[in-house]
């Protein structure tokens, strides 16, 4: 009976504390009840399920006999809805909800979704160091796939569950992309359904003004059904090197010195404050010094942007050798940071390892199951965007990160922008060096305010001829937008393939103006 009592009690204290502080702040702050004893476990059938079919398609080889399939079946669906009469637009048939990016597209629900069953990885030619692959293959799919044939691509962006279709339609960036550019620039061929049902393959030499417009288009153009990447050769560590700059002139300053260096194979850093931050470089190498080799993708191991943080405390510098895969996957652990804001007590060393093995909990999940309420709040108090910026504006756009959010670390990482066609190029004609400053978590500015700030962001963003990953929430109008981003060939491809009935327009799609 005083047991009963007892859990009584217990009931009656916690009624009374979610009261008190409200049942929406505590299902923000303390979600991590929910994510630890449901999403966790339910991640990891996900990974074993999809590992295993990556495995059974490799050992059987169907990749390649089923996609010409799939691909057949995709064309139905579209000369299908033409005899419909064309009435909606249309979009993948994938709920929106399995997707990386925070948003959660409205547009599944009145558009005629077309099913895109396309997953594997279909030929890695190293005669031509090309690998052949479907939308739907993920980053660390493709890693895993490719790295025991000793190959990797230049460009491998953090995030485990990032698809080939999103980076490509989208974009995608990585330490290596100050030498390779953005994940589109080392993509050298696309395949499509078009509005009309028919399949076409764009190259730099073939129907070219297409391959140019699809990176950013986010699906708007035609279906992608396949995509050919360039190959490096895979090499078994990453040398790093981690420097702690204080002073926000000479943060910039390293920033861009080593940007600049080719013989760096990576650059990378991370702010803890406005004027401190850790600069690392990384070089690929075979050799090691095996006493400073740190497995850091281990579930066991520090979050990595915790672990580099203890360079800035000690204010020295250090060098390591991580293997190359942990490398590319670095950030996965923790979501970078924002898993600090989900289980904040994630890094304890005693969570990690009695249930670091499984973490990250799914992005899919956590959107599936973030509910309404969670779903305003976190648009109201947390940000997560990345603004593609010109080099020489690094530091006033970092003066303007901290005055209208306050977000801390930010992550800050280079890539080279050449001068191509399409949406996004610099404004002169020569390639540029850009850097992409990425902000994740809940704003620290007094004044900020969701669309007010983001507003004022995105505005000097466009001031200094910069981009905003469109992943994230924009609230720009179509004026803006345009302003922007270059639409000319993007508005040119669109009336001559007759996409206006078959898909929505880029803005009206992400945009939450438009969406409104």
């Amino acid at each position: 009976m005083s047991a009963l009592w007892s859990v009584g009690a217990g009931l009656l204290l916690l009624l009374l504390w979610v009261r008190h502080r409200g049942l929406e702040a505590v299902l923000v702050h303390h979600r991590w009840v929910f994510v630890c004893f449901f999403l966790m476990p339910l991640s990891i059938l996900f990974d074993i399920y999809y590992h295993l079919r990556a495995w059974a398609v490799w050992r059987l080889h169907s990749a390649p006999r089923q996609h010409a399939q799939r691909v057949r079946h995709i064309q139905e669906q579209v000369r299908e809805w033409k005899k419909e009469g064309s009435k909606r637009y249309m979009c993948t048939g994938r709920p929106g909800w399995l997707t990386v990016s925070l948003r959660v597209g409205k547009y599944k629900k009145t558009h005629k979704n077309i099913m895109i069953n396309l997953m594997d990885v279909l030929e890695v030619d190293s005669k031509r160091k090309v690998v052949r692959v479907e939308p739907l293959v993920t980053m660390g799919q493709l890693t895993a796939h490719l790295n025991p044939m000793g190959w990797t691509i230049p460009v491998v962006p953090e995030l485990d569950d990032l698809t080939v279709g999103g980076l490509i339609m989208g974009t995608g960036i990585e330490s290596s992309s100050h030498i390779y550019g953005l994940f589109q620039h080392t993509c050298v061929a696309y395949e499509l359904v078009l509005a009309d049902g028919s399949l076409v393959r764009c190259s730099p030499t073939e129907n070219s003004d297409l391959f140019y417009a699809v990176p950013w288009s986010c699906g708007t153009l035609g279906f992608l059904v396949a995509a050919e990447i360039k190959m490096i050769p895979a090499k078994k560590y990453v040398k790093i090197h981690y420097q702690p700059v204080r002073g926000l002139q000479k943060i910039c300053e390293k920033f861009t010195e080593e940007s600049k260096k080719k013989e760096n194979s990576f650059v990378e850093g991370l702010m803890y404050s406005l004027d401190e931050a850790v600069i690392m470089r990384g070089v690929l190498t075979d050799e090691a010094e095996q006493s400073k080799v740190n497995r850091i993708g281990n579930y066991y191991k520090p979050w990595f942007f915790k672990h580099v943080e203890k360079y800035l405390k000690a204010d020295r510098t250090g060098v390591e050798y991580i293997p190359s895969r942990h490398y590319y996957h670095r950030h996965t652990r923790s979501i970078f940071w924002e898993l600090q804001d989900i289980i904040p007590f994630g890094n304890n060393p005693v969570f990690r390892y009695l249930f670091g093995w499984m973490v990250p909990p799914k992005i899919s999940l956590l959107k599936l199951t973030q509910g309404e309420a969670i779903r305003k709040l976190y648009e109201q108090h947390h940000v997560v965007q990345d603004m593609l910026v010109p080099m020489k504006s690094l530091e006033k756009s970092i003066q303007t990160f901290h005055v209208d959010l306050n977000v801390y670390p930010i992550w800050l990482c280079p890539f080279i922008l050449p001068n191509n066609p399409g949406m996004v190029h610099p404004k002169g004609n020569e390639a540029e060096l850009y850097v992409d400053i990425g902000a994740y978590g809940e704003p620290k500015s007094k004044q900020f305010e969701a669309r007010a700030s983001m507003r004022q962001m995105e505005k000097f963003v466009r001031s200094v001829h910069g981009f905003q990953m469109l992943y994230a929430d924009c609230y720009m109008t179509r004026e803006e937008f345009w302003d922007m981003f270059d639409g000319s060939l993007y508005h040119k491809l669109r009336e001559e393939m007759n996409c206006k009935d078959a898909f929505p327009e880029v803005y009206d799609k992400i945009c939450k103006a438009a969406r409104h």
